[in-house]
C-alpha cells in the first residue's frame, strides 16, 4: 500500500499494521507529535482525501472533535490505511521565533583573547546559538531552531522515558540530535559571517539539567525517579571534537553548572544576569517555560524551586495550539462586536501560541464566559442577544470558545484545564517560597520575569489569569532570555563564569512536595481570579 502526500506530490510505502504516523516517520517527514504517538495530544492531524482507513475510535473522536471528523480529519498516530490513500498534512513543523537574549548587566570582558566563541542556550523547546568575536565581544551572527529532540517528546520526562526504554541506544539518539543541531547552527552562523570554523576556540553552554545531560551523553534516567539525582555535579569542560562540533584543534566546550535536577545552568545564568544577589530587598526571579523555575532572594539567602508547568503555556497540549511562528494568535480581545485577534506578522491565523492561549483565558475570565473554577458558563443561560452567545460553540455536549470560524480555532474545556494546572503550579511555587521564609506580598520588592515565553506576556495576562498575584502587577520587570545572555557572559568573561560557579553553591533548592501545607497551597492556586461577571 502507498500513501500519497497531496502537498508534495510524493508517495511513500506503508506496511500492514503500520499507522500513517509511523509511515511518515520512516521517511523522516515530521509532523506535530508531542505525545510520541501515544494518542493523547491530538496534534498529528491529517486530512484523508481518498482511500479507506480504519474506523475512528471514541478516544480519537474526543481529541479531534466532531467538526474535524466531518471534514475527514484524523490522527496520524491512530489511523491505519486499509488501501492506497491520499492525505493532506494539516500541520507540519513551523519554525518558532526565538529571542536570542535581553538585558545585559555590566561585566568584565577578558582582554587579550583572539578567535571566535559560540554561546549556546539549549532549551527543551528551542535552541539558540551566537557566534562571538572573543577579542571585541561582538555578536557576529545568531541563529535558532526548534529542538530536534522533540521527536522523542516535547517535555523532559518524555525524553527521559525514551532513554529508559531504549537504554544506551536512547542516550546516543538524544545526544546525536542535539549535537547535530549545534553543528548546523554553528555552520549557519559561520557562513553568514564569512568566518572559518578553525577560528572557534570555545563553546559555552547554558541549559536545563536534563538537556545538559543529553548533550554530554550522560544517563539522565536518575532524574526521572526519586531521589532525582543528576549523574554529575559542577561545571564540565570537554573537547569540542568529542561532540562533533566545528572548531580548532584545542577548541573546548564549557558547561555552566546546575544546582539540582530541576534547577539547571539556565537558572544559574539567570541569577547572575539578573544580579539578584546585589538587588535591594526581597526579590523573586521567575523563568517561565515548560517548567517554572523560581529564585527568591531574601537577605543573603538564595532559595529556589521548580514547578512542572508543562507545555500548555508554550501552546502545546492545547487543541488549537501552535508554536510562536508566523500566523500564530498572540493576543486577542473579546468585545461586544466579536473577537479581535492579533497574529504574529499579521498573517492568516493558524492557531494559538502560548501568549495567545493566555490572552484567551484572560478574556474568557474577564467576560464571564469562564468561571473562576475553570468551567464554561452554560450557553442556554445567556440570551441570544448577548454578544457572548455566538462565541460559545457546542461540539456535541462540550462547550468551547470560538476564536475564529475560518480557519476554525477554538478554546476547549480541556484547554482551560491545561492552563489551570500550569497556573496552579507556578503560583503555588511563588506562594510556597514566600511562606517558607515568612515574606508577605507587601514585603516583596521586585518580580523579575525571564525566559523566551515570559518576555511576550504583558502584566495583565500574567495577573489576569492568576499566574502571578495581582499585587505584583506594578513590580514586574522583564529581562528576556537570561539563559542566552548568561552563556554569552560566561564565554566572554572568566570572572563572570567564576561568579556563576559561586552562585550555584549559594542557591538552596526547596522541594515543594515536602513543603508544609503545599497541597492546600496548590489547591488554592488552581482557582482562577473571580471577575464577578455573569
Amino acid at each position: 500500500m502507498k500513501i500519497k502526500i497531496e502537498e508534495r506530490g510524493t508517495e511513500i510505502p506503508v506496511e500492514n499494521g503500520q499507522t500513517i504516523l509511523d509511515a511518515l516517520k520512516s521517511v523522516n517527514i515530521d509532523i506535530e507529535n508531542p505525545c510520541r504517538g501515544l494518542g493523547t495530544c491530538g496534534k498529528c492531524r491529517v486530512r484523508i482525501k481518498e482511500g479507506n482507513v480504519s474506523a475512528i475510535s471514541s478516544k480519537e473522536k474526543n481529541l479531534i472533535g466532531s467538526f474535524a471528523e466531518k471534514e475527514g480529519i484524523r490522527l496520524a498516530c491512530s489511523t491505519f490505511p486499509q488501501s492506497d490513500i491520499t492525505v493532506s498534512l494539516e500541520k507540519t513543523e513551523a519554525e518558532g521565533k526565538v529571542m536570542s537574549s535581553g538585558y545585559m548587566p555590566d561585566f568584565t570582558h577578558d582582554e587579550g583573547r583572539e578567535g571566535l566563541g559560540v554561546a549556546v542556550d539549549i532549551g527543551t523547546t528551542t535552541v539558540a546559538a551566537e557566534l562571538c568575536d572573543l577579542s571585541t565581544g561582538e555578536v557576529l551572527s545568531s541563529s535558532s531552531m526548534v529542538n530536534p529532540q522533540k521527536k522523542f517528546g516535547l517535555d523532559v520526562l518524555s525524553r527521559i522515558t525514551h532513554e529508559v526504554e531504549e537504554g544506551e541506544k536512547g542516550i546516543r539518539e538524544l545526544q546525536d540530535e542535539i549535537t547535530v543541531c549545534l553543528k548546523d547552527l554553528t555552520e549557519k552562523n559561520l557562513l553568514s559571517s564569512g568566518r572559518n570554523p578553525q577560528e572557534i576556540m570555545e563553546y559555552v553552554i547554558s541549559a536545563n539539567t536534563t538537556m545538559m545531560h543529553m548533550l554530554l551523553g550522560k544517563d539522565a534516567s536518575p532524574m526521572g525517579r526519586f531521589p532525582y539525582d543528576p549523574s554529575f555535579e559542577g561545571a564540565v569542560t570537554v573537547p569540542a571534537e568529542s561532540l562533533g562540533l566545528p572548531g580548532g584543534k584545542e577548541a573546548s566546550v564549557y558547561c555552566i553548572p546546575h544546582v539540582s535536577a530541576f534547577i539547571g545552568a539556565d537558572i544559574v545564568s539567570g541569577a547572575r544576569v539578573s544580579e539578584i544577589s546585589q538587588r535591594e530587598g526581597n526579590v523573586l526571579f521567575i523563568d517561565i517555560g515548560t517548567n517554572g523555575e523560581i529564585v527568591l532572594k531574601s537577605g543573603d539567602r538564595l532559595s529556589c524551586c521548580s514547578c512542572a508547568a508543562g507545555p500548555a503555556l508554550e501552546g502545546m497540549n492545547i487543541s488549537s495550539g501552535v508554536r510562536a511562528s508566523r500566523g500564530a494568535v498572540e493576543d486577542l480581545r473579546i468585545t461586544e462586536d466579536g473577537v479581535e485577534i492579533k497574529t504574529i506578522d499579521d498573517d492568516t491565523p493558524t492557531g494559538l501560541c502560548g501568549s495567545g492561549i493566555l490572552a484567551a483565558i484572560r478574556e474568557l475570565l474577564n467576560s464571564g464566559i469562564v468561571l473562576n473554577n475553570g468551567a464554561f458558563i452554560k450557553k442556554e443561560s445567556l440570551s441570544e442577544s448577548d454578544p457572548r452567545y455566538k462565541m460559545i460553540g457546542l461540539d456535541g455536549k462540550k462547550r468551547e470558545f470560538i476564536v475564529s470560524e475560518n480557519p476554525r480555532i477554538t478554546v476547549t474545556q480541556g484547554d482551560v484545564r491545561q492552563v489551570q494546572l500550569a497556573k496552579g503550579a507556578i503560583l503555588s511555587g511563588f506562594i510556597a517560597l514566600l511562606n517558607k521564609f515568612s515574606i508577605s506580598m507587601e514585603d516583596l520588592g521586585e518580580v523579575l520575569i525571564a525566559g523566551q515565553f515570559g518576555a511576550h506576556l504583558p502584566p495583565d495576562s500574567l495577573t489576569g489569569t492568576g499566574i502571578l498575584p495581582p499585587e505584583t502587577k506594578d513590580k514586574i520587570t522583564y529581562l528576556g532570555n537570561t539563559s542566552m545572555t548568561g552563556a554569552r557572559m560566561a564565554l566572554l568573561s572568566h570572572s563572570a563564569r567564576k561568579e556563576m560557579e559561586e552562585l550555584k553553591e549559594k542557591m538552596e533548592y526547596v522541594e515543594l512536595a515536602v513543603t508544609e501545607n503545599y497541597e492546600d497551597i496548590f489547591r488554592q492556586a488552581m482557582i482562577y481570579p473571580d471577575k464577578g461577571k455573569r
